[in-house]
């Protein structure tokens, strides 16, 4: 009688060949994990939705009436600022999962597996992604509660959907080769409050570019939030949009095309 004999996969030094189908598999596994982990620490899904409902309420009923004369008039104007400070901030988590996977163990436990090695980098961008679909889901929301009307019908609100993930897809590679290059996951945070923070407060997002010096003017026009939130103020409200939304494109993909390979470069040298 002849026995069958299975050989087990390779699980230490080098992983055996994964199919392409096998690999989407598997990161659809681990970005399904990383949303899973909301219920066990719904502070995350709270970040999520408070920080930016108190920044659409607070600027829009703070702020709305001195700067544009009235709520509803600064919420259409403002409502797309918020949404891009708000994406680029969540970018972050990206980078602050990641070091966390990576200084708990979490990466060398799945490197023992026989998955895709890009499967758990792939999964968790993918699963931020999905919360990033959430949290401008729910400031759009709340801003047509609020009064803010989308002009641009069904095609404008898809574009922007689309257009705000695809350049915060862009901008993860940020956030992940900072989460591999910092010690602590804090670290990531404090590197996003500090470029993230003026970039946006020295752009459109929130007030007209003619209140401000003329000098600090010419680096709002070509701040990539600005131009990112004048896309979206484009395709919601159905003006033209071709402009903004190409060089917002542009400069997305100069940011995947400088910041992926050193990310992917830092990961492989990590793991």
């Amino acid at each position: 009688m002849v026995t069958a004999v299975t050989t087990a996969p390779e699980v230490s030094g080098r992983q055996t060949w994964v199919s392409p189908v096998a690999g989407l598999r598997h990161t659809g596994t681990l970005a399904w994990r990383s949303l899973v982990q909301i219920k066990h620490n719904p502070m995350e899904l709270l970040d999520l939705s408070i920080q930016p409902l108190m920044f659409v309420l607070l600027f829009t009923y703070v702020f709305g009436g001195a700067i544009a004369g009235s709520p509803g008039d600064y919420l259409t104007f403002a409502l797309p600022g918020i949404i891009v400070q708000n994406a680029l901030f969540a970018t972050m988590t990206t980078g602050f999962g990641l070091n966390t996977d990576l200084t708990k163990g979490v990466f060398d436990r799945l490197r023992s597996l026989p998955i895709a090695r890009w499967a758990p980098l792939a999964g968790r961008i993918s699963a931020d992604t999905v919360k990033q679909a959430w949290s401008v889901s729910l400031l759009l929301g709340v801003g047509m509660i609020l009064g803010f009307r989308v002009s641009g019908g069904l095609l404008g609100l898809l574009g922007a959907f689309a257009l705000i993930l695809v350049f915060t897809l862009a901008v993860s590679w940020i956030s992940v080769l900072v989460g591999l290059m910092v010690s602590e996951p804090e670290k990531v945070q404090i590197f996003g409050f500090m470029v993230i923070f003026p970039l946006s407060f020295t752009s459109n997002a929130f007030v007209p570019a003619e209140t401000m010096p003329g000098w600090l003017q010419a680096w709002v026009e070509v701040n990539p939030v600005t131009i990112l939130a004048d896309a979206l103020r484009g395709l919601l409200a159905g003006t033209a949009a071709a402009g903004p939304v190409g060089y917002s494109l542009l400069w997305a993909a100069g940011i995947a095309l400088v910041f992926a390979p050193l990310a992917l470069a830092r990961l492989k040298r990590r793991v």
